[in-house]
């Protein structure tokens, strides 16, 4: 697994600076620095946060594995399909790209 995804996720979580759900996401693109959802997205929903995404020029991460997976890489005890991350700097949204790229 990613370490920088993985330590950026849980410190959203215990900080409240994220956005949890595909609705949710879409309505707070603009407070958004990166945006990460599950390919248990459907292709619909997946197109309109990419569409979103794109318009607000935020950073959109494809996780490659399911909301479950991705719920659990968060420290939850439920689906995560989508979720936004608020908090972050410009360096480590490169980064944490740059290394989910090179995995």
């Amino acid at each position: 697994m990613a370490k920088l995804l993985e330590k950026a996720l849980t410190g959203a979580i215990k900080e409240r600076k994220h956005t949890l759900g595909t609705k949710q996401v879409v309505s707070s693109m603009k407070n958004s620095k990166l945006v990460v959802i599950s390919q248990s997205v459907s292709t619909e929903t997946a197109k309109k946060i990419e569409e979103s995404a794109q318009n607000d020029s935020v950073p959109l991460l494809h996780f490659n594995d399911t909301s479950v997976t991705l719920g659990k890489l968060c420290g939850l005890q439920f689906r995560v399909s989508a979720i936004s991350l608020n908090s972050l700097s410009a360096t480590n949204v490169q980064a944490i790209i740059k290394e989910y790229e090179t995995k």
